[in-house]
């Protein structure tokens, strides 16, 4: 097995790159707020771009499967946020209070869409329900996942979400994401055409709000807060956190009588948060100073998943080809 499969990619060297950047050379003053500003701008821009790039076409197309998606959504907005409340008092010993808030977090948050699709291909699942699952988890996230977060952190006494928080959602991401749904039908052909720009402003937007967190956070004393031993318990709960949302989804799908095909959708879409979403959305629910703690358990989720689905996806495929091979050679063998 080749070692690249484990290393980091591109994007997530210059998510490490940033947070060394911000520890070095923290933006403060004047530059914090133009930074603020700038960020409020991409992540915008990033929301409008996608709701111009979603197809209603596509969602209307696999959203028969509704067997599916609802699994696929109970797994991303009840399994996760159900696992993070109920094994609190075995997972926040390993970590500090305020990194449970973040952890908490990501279990509020909705699916990846690119690596979610991306995943399902390469094992050979059922990627028209993966578009469409994924679709409707980013879409619904939107709404779901700042009540989801103010329900889940108030009842576990780390204060709730202010109808402020609420406006400022609907003002900075559903409202772009509701205008580029309706200047799709003037532009969407050519940002499909562009698609590199969106990939683009995605990652553009991340690496702001991660710069902009992260010094804010490194300026409270992130760091001498975070020692090597909490920072190895983190890893450790997200481990935990992902390793039972992949068992559960998949024997889940399979006790509930899924074809193989579906099954591989459930596990790569119910098992996935999204740190595209997952930023922007902090950014705006959190205060600045707690964001560094908050957005760091999403940042490392983030790798592992795409590490471990990787592995995933590589062996269902393998599994394909092996039953495919022994179901034509039983044929030639009956012909004979």
């Amino acid at each position: 097995m080749s070692l690249r499969r484990f290393l980091p990619d591109n994007f997530t060297l210059c998510l490490i790159a940033t947070v060394i950047t911000a520890s070095v050379l923290p933006c403060r003053g004047n530059a914090a707020h133009a930074f603020e500003w700038l960020t409020n701008l991409a992540i915008a821009l990033l929301f409008f771009l996608h709701g111009a790039k979603l197809s209603r076409e596509a969602v209307v197309a696999g959203i028969t499967h509704w067997r599916l998606h609802l699994v696929v959504l109970t797994s991303t907005f009840v399994l996760f946020p159900v696992l993070g409340v109920l094994l609190k008092p075995v997972l926040s010993p390993l970590v500090t209070p305020a990194l449970y808030v973040g952890i908490l977090f990501l279990c509020t948050l909705p699916s990846t869409v690119q690596s979610s699709i991306a995943f399902t291909s390469i094992a050979r699942g059922n990627v028209p329900a993966a578009v469409c699952s994924a679709s409707a988890s980013s879409l619904i996230g939107i709404v779901v996942t700042p009540l989801l977060t103010g329900l889940v952190v108030q009842t576990q006494g780390q204060g709730g979400m202010s109808w402020h928080s609420v406006g400022d959602i609907v003002l900075q991401l559903f409202v772009p994401f509701v205008a580029g749904q309706i200047a799709q039908r003037w532009i969407g052909g050519w940002v499909q055409r562009h698609r590199p720009l969106i990939g683009l402003v995605d990652q553009g937007s991340i690496l702001l709000v991660v710069y902009t967190a992260f010094s804010a956070a490194v300026l409270q004393g992130l760091w001498k807060q975070l020692p090597l031993p909490v920072l190895g318990g983190l890893l450790v709960v997200n481990a935990i956190l992902l390793a039972a949302a992949l068992l559960i989804t998949r024997y889940g799908a399979r006790a509930l009588g899924f074809k193989r095909e579906d099954e591989i959708t459930i596990v790569f879409c119910g098992s996935k948060k999204s740190l595209a979403s997952g930023v922007p959305m902090a950014n705006v629910l959190f205060p600045a100073h707690a964001l560094g703690m908050i957005v760091l358990p999403l940042m490392l989720f983030h790798q592992m998943q795409l590490m471990t689905c990787a592995v995933l996806a590589r062996r269902y495929a393998r599994r394909k080809d092996v039953t495919q091979r022994y179901t034509s050679s039983n044929e030639v063998a009956t012909a004979e």
